[in-house]
């Protein structure tokens, strides 16, 4: 569904590259996340896959369609969720998506409908200009939606949101991936990319570092450790055991076959431990 190819970018029109050389493909109906910090290239080839910077050097297959040529039906095709709210703020939320929706040469979707999925119906009406940056957000995300696109792109999709409107998000987004949209998801948060994500891409430096899937990363730079308190001579004591070591596992078999054991938990290593082991540096 999109294939990039040794794609390049610079602001500066010189060798100081946003994105360099960077290769990836993603399959129709996956979710595909972009992780890495803020200022490593996620946002320019997001930006670059839609349309709104141009290829200085490198191929880009959209849809089926070279981002060099693209027609107006490939923005018939495409949905696009920015970070930072980009509406009308003297139209209503319902006009905002009204506005939008006529843009389109295809079907569209009911704007009360998407409000409603956002939770915004009932500030339907109001002007957008007095929704919070959160409404806002679930506004353009609403807005993405509106011409029922087959390519998806998020950036940064529940940035700003409380968590039970985190939540919310998310489960759309893995609902429409369930209807087989095509996600491309540019974020920092970890969290949200080990939740949604059938595959990430590490990209650091405006270079991809790695891409796999977050179980295969955890197998592969993560440490088998489980964390474990048990009663003993009336006190608690805490404990970390590696599942590779066999008098660590010896003494887990004891623990359990005692009856001792008050919690466990497994200590797998989380996207943003291995992204730091790889690259050296945080995802904020």
């Amino acid at each position: 569904m999109i294939e990039v190819e040794n794609l390049f970018y610079s602001y500066t029109h010189d060798e100081n590259y946003a994105v360099e050389g960077i290769s990836f493909e993603i399959d129709e109906g996956e979710i595909f996340g972009f992780l890495g910090p803020n200022g490593a290239g996620k946002s320019t080839t997001q930006k670059i896959l839609t349309g709104l910077l141009p290829i200085q050097k490198g191929k880009a297959i959209v849809a089926g369609e070279d981002i060099t040529k693209v027609s107006g039906s490939f923005y018939n095709m495409i949905g696009v969720s920015f970070e930072q709210p980009n509406v009308y703020m003297k139209l209503s939320g319902y006009e905002n998506l009204k506005f939008f929706a006529s843009m389109f040469d295809v079907t569209t979707e009911d704007p009360y409908e998407l409000l409603r999925l956002v939770g915004l119906e009932e500030v339907a009406h109001n002007k957008a200009k007095t929704y919070s940056k959160g409404m806002l957000q679930r506004l353009v995300f609403a807005r993405s939606l509106i011409n029922r696109p087959k390519i998806w792109f998020l950036d940064e999709p529940v940035s700003g949101l409380d968590p039970a409107t985190a939540a919310q998000i998310k489960e759309l987004i893995k609902r429409k991936k369930e209807e087989g949209i095509t996600i491309f998801l540019t974020t920092h948060n970890m969290h949200v990319a080990e939740e949604l994500c059938d595959r990430v891409a590490f990209i650091d430096a405006g270079k991809i570092v790695l891409i796999d899937t977050p179980r295969n990363l955890k197998l592969r730079y993560g440490e088998r450790l489980v964390k474990v308190e048990y009663k003993s001579d009336g006190k608690v004591e805490r404990e970390l055991l590696s599942m590779a070591k066999t008098t660590d596992i010896e003494k887990l078999n004891g623990l359990i076959n005692s009856g001792k054991i008050e919690t466990i938990h497994s200590m797998e290593a989380s996207l943003e431990d291995i992204f730091i082991k790889v690259t050296g540096r945080g995802l904020l």
